[in-house]
């Protein structure tokens, strides 16, 4: 397996330096919110809480460190290339040990490659970390087209078009011969693609959601009661993703306009996936975490593009695999958050979307594995990849 990321001159390296006057500009904006209030307290009911929108702005204005969060983000190793016509970021961390198996590591939305801060350099070098250097990956952590430092699509791509672009940034690009790809979110289902169309460039999966559907639906009561289930759960958060999938552009003009508008819409979901009780979103994600996030999106001006991807998804057929039943035959891992917002279906309804040869059940965790529970998915990134190595 090669990586020609030195030899290829169209791979250049990338920096993130935001203009001391856009900071002043969002820390202004944000400072002069005209803050509403709402008739009661609906705790998170409503949507992004009142009570916790406004403290989370003040520690933005008085103590947010955006400098500090920007060296830590720089401290990686980022790279643009084109790609199929966009200019494709990624952060690239080369592996320790005699044979790092190149992994690919996907996001989605709301988050960003910041999701893998804590990921990246305990898969590249497990034993600065107590573990063994021969478990090690080479990291290839993309932003998704349209979001954060990638160029934005000519127009929506959904998770199969960004699959064929991303299978290009890794063969074409880097010149990997065999890579694994692992995600959750939109990474999940791009993925899920990459190991349908890609193979055998894409050698083995491991996600940590299940997105896709199979077309004969549910077939025991198990799979009926859980798709019933799903249905009930997916009511109140039906909202943002009919919004973002039909009509994108609309809510662009105001999301892109108000710094504190992007923070509600984003915060609301790292509160509502998480495993963590109503109202105690710092339980898994502190104030700083939740802000990098934000900021990637308002200082590289993407929460548009971002939002396409759910249109896109539209227009490529929704959420089923294959019209015909075929499945996703390269080896897949599944780990399995209690917390998923995206319930896991019985096993033997993912059986039949994928090759399932590794299936964890964890004790805790929710939609964004990578941030709440990294040692966990790191863990479990490696067990399967020892399956892998043989």
């Amino acid at each position: 397996m090669k990586d020609q990321i030195e030899s290829n001159p169209q791979v250049t390296p990338f920096e993130f330096r935001v203009p001391e006057a856009e900071l002043a500009r969002i820390r202004d904006r944000v400072a002069s919110f005209p803050w509403h209030e709402m008739p009661d307290d609906g705790g998170w009911d409503y949507g992004a809480n009142l009570d916790y929108m406004k403290e989370l702005c003040a520690y933005w204005v008085s103590e947010f460190d955006w400098r500090a969060q920007e060296t830590r983000l720089n401290s990686f190793s980022h790279f643009k290339t084109p790609v199929d016509g966009i200019d494709m970021h990624f952060i690239h961390e080369k592996g320790s040990g005699s044979n790092p198996l190149p992994l690919m590591i996907s996001h989605g939305w709301p988050g960003s490659v910041a999701e893998f801060f804590e990921l990246i350099e305990p898969l590249a070098h497990p034993e600065r970390f107590g573990g063994d250097a021969e478990d090690a990956f080479t990291v290839i952590a993309p932003s998704l087209p349209g979001f954060g430092f990638s160029g934005r699509p000519p127009r929506p791509y959904g998770p199969r078009k960004m699959a064929s672009v991303i299978n290009s940034l890794m063969t074409t690009s880097l010149g990997f011969d065999r890579y694994l790809a692992q995600g959750g979110d939109w990474g999940g289902a791009v993925c899920s693609w990459l190991g349908y169309e890609h193979a055998p460039a894409c050698s083995a999966i491991h996600i940590n959601v299940l997105t896709m559907r199979h077309p004969d639906g549910p077939q025991t009561p198990d799979e009926r009661a859980w798709a019933n289930q799903f249905d009930q759960d997916q009511i109140m958060q039906n909202g943002y993703r009919t919004q973002q999938a039909t009509r994108p552009q609309t809510l662009s003009y105001a999301m892109m306009d108000s710094p504190v508008g992007i923070a509600a819409w984003l915060v609301e979901k790292f509160h509502d996936w998480s495993d963590v009780p109503a109202g105690a979103v710092e339980d898994a994600h502190s104030k700083d975490e939740l802000l990098t996030n934000i900021m990637i999106y308002i200082t590289t001006g993407t929460f548009n593009s971002a939002s396409w991807i759910y249109y896109g998804r539209r227009e490529e057929g929704g959420r089923v695999l294959s019209a015909e039943g075929d499945r996703v035959e390269v080896p897949t891992g599944c780990a399995v958050f209690p917390a998923e917002m995206l319930r896991w279906p019985p096993r033997s309804y993912a059986d039949r979307i994928y090759n399932i040869t590794h299936w964890s059940e964890m004790p805790r965790g929710g939609h964004f594995a990578a941030m709440e529970e990294p040692e966990l998915l790191l863990n479990d990134i490696r067990k399967f990849a020892r399956s892998l190595r043989g």
